[in-house]
């Protein structure tokens, strides 16, 4: 899931990265949940993790700072295999944000709540972050939610769309504190696979 500080509906998705924020920069946190899934020969069932990133009004342009989080209750081993899946070093999806990070201001362990049940979806570290999104109903199917399809998101192609009830982010220097269902959100589900480089 994801909130960023951009108004509903965030340009940066459906203009890949190309056009102006909502303001002269964005603010965004992207939470992680793996169900299940393996890195190596290290099992990562249940694994949570936060990477949090701004960027000037146009993300495309680069200078990002950012920072990743993950979760106190993951063992070394599990905290080494994110720390490289959420950068070039894993070759991942995530390593398309990597020529964008100019200022990457570490790496901390911490609990991480992470909370879904249907279309709502909330994430939580005390003193960082604070974040609940509630996705928008499809009116032509049924349980679904709204979604914007064939993105360039390194998360999944396909997003569901949502407005934040809750947003504040205070991580690596990053603030921001938005106005209820105001600001844009995402979820989907990731399946990601590859060799590391």
């Amino acid at each position: 899931m994801e909130a960023c500080s951009c108004d509903f509906l965030c340009p940066c998705v459906p203009k890949n990265l190309s056009t102006p924020a909502t303001h002269d920069f964005c603010k965004v946190a992207l939470g992680f949940e793996i169900t299940s899934g393996n890195f190596g020969g290290v099992a990562l069932d249940g694994v949570r993790f936060v990477m949090f990133a701004q960027s000037q009004a146009v993300m495309g342009t680069g200078n990002w700072k950012a920072g990743l989080v993950i979760d106190a209750s993951a063992s070394d081993a599990q905290a080494d295999a994110i720390g490289l899946i959420a950068t070039a070093a894993g070759n991942g999806p995530l390593a398309m944000f990597a020529p964008l990070i100019s200022d990457f201001r570490g790496v901390e362990r911490r609990p991480i709540e992470f909370k879904k049940t249907g279309k709502s979806v909330s994430i939580k570290i005390d003193g960082m972050l604070d974040q609940a999104i509630v996705g928008i109903d499809s009116m032509t199917v049924p349980g679904e939610c709204v979604a914007l399809d064939n993105t360039a998101h390194p998360v999944n192609k396909r997003l569901n769309l949502a407005t934040a009830v809750r947003n504040v982010i205070d991580a690596f220097g990053i603030t921001w504190r938005g106005e209820p269902d105001r600001n844009n959100g995402h979820f989907a589900p990731f399946a990601w696979q590859g060799e590391a480089a």
